[in-house]
């Protein structure tokens, strides 16, 4: 193969989005699923009940609520490029922030990386989506490839905090804190990389509107599967731990989570490709629910292995399939504000899940109730996304 041949337009779009990736896997995959791994330590070493350490992802939530609100504002103002390399800059900051063994203090940075996470996401989705639609027949698989950042992000904590956490033992949970910082630095600097991604929100001025009332169904569908996938996500370390499952456990559960959100652009593209109502979405979710159902009826092993891989590699895909809803139903000028939308709606649900779980876990004393709360949210979540119907089309331009 000669390695000197041009890269063709198809390569240049993955590569520029594959590098915007890493802003999810900082913001989300280290800033705010990386805390499920950490959280067991946290919680016996500052003598937390399960609802408090639901209660510091809700406050993740609400600052991730918060910056999708911000986010379309935020990138009109300063472009979508920026948008995207500030806030994962600050995000790297609240990493260190966790460190510190004061409640106020992580709560604050809780807050503040759900905030800037949020605004990192939606710039980046919506650089993703520019990108994308020179490539209509590849549409789902490209917008796909953004919602790996969040596996590589989960991936690279998988590897590294369980064994930090065996080696370092009890208490070392701040160490952790430090080290993914100091990965999420090293993720960070190549986001220059993708400076040259097309900017709608700057070419196009203004954005569209994007009404709520055409796609209140596929809202709260969306609302029901964060709910549920974030509150699996909180607490499904500490189901494994309880289950005896040591660092090499919980390593493999989280990583087989995240290898399946790098297979989920290959497994679901076409089905996202061609759905310009909410049955891409319905199916993802469905498939999630049975996921997170799995460990209820047994623990072993294998049955960890089997939940992992089965939520994984749909989960990301429900994102992936939202994005392409916006694609497909909404002028490019809207769609920094629609993809707001429906990241509010998710936040809104990720609020909610995991102090619920949290609290029905303190009240019951076994995690595995946890499970059905999770998987009826995602379940319910699937049959309401099916019942979305297509908006107005536009006419491609």
């Amino acid at each position: 193969m000669d390695s000197s041949r041009p890269e063709s337009p198809e390569q240049r779009a993955a590569r520029l989005i594959l590098v915007l990736a890493l802003a999810p896997a900082v913001g989300v995959g280290l800033c705010r699923f990386a805390y499920s791994l950490v959280l067991p330590d946290m919680r016996e070493s500052l003598a937390w009940s399960y609802a408090t350490a639901g209660f510091l992802n809700t406050v993740n939530a609400a600052g991730y609520l918060s910056g999708a609100l911000a986010a379309s504002l935020i990138a009109r103002r300063i472009g979508l490029f920026r948008a995207v390399l500030i806030a994962t800059a600050i995000c790297v900051v609240t990493l260190v922030l966790s460190m510190v063994p004061n409640m106020l203090v992580l709560s604050t940075a809780r807050v503040i990386s759900g905030f800037a996470g949020a605004v990192a996401f939606v710039a980046a989705s919506a650089l993703a989506t520019n990108i994308a639609q020179a490539h209509p027949a590849r549409l789902g698989f490209l917008t796909g490839l953004l919602y790996t950042g969040p596996g590589i992000g989960i991936f690279i904590s998988g590897l590294t905090a369980p064994f930090l956490l065996e080696w370092l033992g009890p208490g070392s949970w701040w160490i952790v804190w430090g080290v993914l910082a100091a990965i999420a630095l090293a993720l960070t600097v190549v986001l220059p990389l993708a400076r040259t991604a097309p900017d709608n929100s700057v070419k196009l001025g203004g954005a569209a509107n994007a009404p709520l009332s055409p796609m209140l169904v596929y809202l709260i569908g969306y609302f029901l599967s964060g709910a549920g996938s974030i509150a699996y996500m909180t607490f499904m370390i500490a189901f494994v731990r309880d289950a005896g499952g040591g660092a090499v456990t919980q390593s493999a559960f989280w990583t087989i989570i995240a290898l399946g959100s790098f297979i989920s652009p290959w497994l679901w593209g076409r089905v996202i490709g061609v759905s310009r109502a909410g049955g891409a979405t319905a199916i993802v979710n469905a498939v999630t629910s049975v996921g997170a159902l799995i460990p209820f009826f047994a623990s072993s092993p294998a049955a960890l292995v089997m939940s992992a891989a089965i939520f994984g590699s749909a989960f990301f895909a429900v994102t992936s399939s939202t994005t392409a809803f916006v694609r497909f139903n909404y002028p490019p000028q809207a769609w920094p504000k629609a993809i707001g939308i429906l990241t509010m709606a998710f936040g809104v649900g990720s609020m909610l899940g995991p102090i619920v779980t949290g609290a029905v876990t303190d009240a019951t004393g076994n995690l595995s109730h946890m499970l059905v709360v999770s998987s009826a949210m995602l379940a319910l979540g699937a049959i309401v996304a099916a019942c979305q119907r297509p908006l107005v089309v536009r006419e491609k331009a």
